[in-house]
């Protein structure tokens, strides 16, 4: 079956490297402290070291215990403030040695433990920065797989305008697995949106499973319904598989949409969040009447699952998201008042939005996040609005990227 051509451009990410991913990486090989403040703090710590060295005369010698301070400098500067700071130790305590009493051996033995310490002071700093280095490699490759798994928006298709917003979390042990799709077939666009429970690789291992089911079945199946069942059977085949492996087994939460040419839009509510509706200056969550179990825990429910359907009308918005946006906690630990923003931001179009609520959300929760972020905000229009909002988002595209930026080719399934 050849699948009709998507009009689509991407806005929010690209394929490749997460962004920021090199800039994070060479930020652990930078120091905390910058080099001016480090060699007036070393200065002065010197200074204050020997004077009381020279005070307390030789019944107390403190210079010779400058060496830990390579030791210190290893953990918050850079390898180069290191080496630079280990040089200027070894040089204040062999000019002490040198002019202090005591015999040959005193002096060799004093110098070698100088020497020795500032050496382990450089080779730790080397293997700090080499460590955080694989780390930041590892966070950046699990983001960007997580990129690559998923769609940029926006996507516009002949039933829907699809914008996305996507903030995925670059700490290792909270890399989560939030998905979306948007698929043009003939039986009309079919979107997804969803969290798999846990987090680390695996929650990626069993995000990219549902996405690669709905991918096919958004194509094959004649109702959404099918789409949703051939989603329980891959996320239960993963799981078998994943038993297998030692790794636990996981479940996910999902809303599944299905648009077609008229103003009615079927939902299998999988145990997700609510859509919101923004229409007329008003932003109400939609009223979905039964919540089914998430995808992969059927056997547990002696209840099939049944589309339920309702309005969108065209110019509406409606507004999905993961929980990472409702579960966001501020300073004082309050969770974010998603329908309170929303109702301010009731005459946004898509864009503006999605803006609107990523400044929101950086704003409440500090800038601390501890789970991924996704929405879709999701617009019916008609054909020629589509083609001119489709239009607009290449020409920013093109703007942001010095006139370089072009619709990708549409491909055949």
């Amino acid at each position: 079956m050849a699948q009709k051509p998507q009009k689509q451009s991407g806005a929010r990410h690209r394929g490749g490297a997460a962004p920021g991913a090199d800039a994070g990486i060479a930020a652990v090989s930078q120091g905390r402290i910058g080099n001016w403040a480090l060699a007036g703090g070393l200065t002065l710590m010197t200074l204050l070291v020997v004077f009381l060295d020279f005070r307390t005369g030789n019944d107390l010698r403190l210079v010779p215990l400058l060496v830990v301070v390579p030791a210190l400098a290893s953990v918050y500067c850079s390898l180069r403030q290191t080496i630079w700071v280990a040089v200027w130790i070894t040089t204040v305590v062999v000019g002490f040695r040198a002019g202090a009493d005591g015999t040959f051996w005193d002096f060799v033995f004093g110098i070698g433990f100088a020497v020795l310490a500032c050496a382990l002071g450089v080779a730790a700093c080397a293997a700090r920065i080499r460590h955080a280095t694989e780390m930041a490699r590892l966070r950046s490759a699990a983001v960007t797989l997580q990129r690559q798994i998923l769609r940029p928006l926006p996507v516009v298709t002949d039933h829907v305008f699809a914008y996305g917003l996507y903030e995925p979390i670059e700490e290792d042990r909270f890399v989560g697995g939030d998905i979306y799709e948007v698929v043009e077939s003939s039986y009309g666009t079919r979107v997804i949106i969803g969290d798999v429970q846990g987090k680390g690789l695996a929650a990626i291992g069993a995000g990219f499973a549902a996405i690669a089911a709905f991918r096919e079945a958004a194509i094959r199946e004649p109702t959404l319904t099918g789409v949703v069942q051939a989603l329980e059977d891959a996320v239960v085949r993963h799981n078998e598989f994943s038993a297998q492996t030692g790794e636990a087994e996981r479940f996910v939460t999902a809303l599944v949409l299905g648009f077609d040419e008229g103003g009615r839009v079927e939902a299998v509510n999988c145990g997700h969040l609510l859509p919101r509706l923004l229409h007329d200056g008003r932003a109400l969550a939609v009223t979905l009447h039964r919540t089914y179990v998430p995808l992969g825990l059927a056997g547990l429910s002696q209840e099939d699952r049944r589309t339920e359907s309702f309005d969108l009308p065209s110019g509406a918005t409606l507004l999905v998201v993961t929980d990472g946006v409702t579960e966001a906690r501020d300073a004082t630990g309050a969770f974010y008042p998603l329908d309170e923003r929303v109702a301010a931001w009731a005459g946004h179009g898509p864009r503006e939005l999605l803006d609107a609520l990523r400044a929101d959300l950086g704003d409440f929760s500090g800038g601390i996040r501890r789970d991924d972020v996704a929405a879709l905000a999701l617009l019916r229009a008609p054909a020629a609005a589509a083609d001119r909002i489709a239009d607009d988002a290449v020409r920013d595209d093109d703007a942001a990227a010095g006139g370089k930026g072009r619709r990708p080719a549409a491909t055949a399934v």
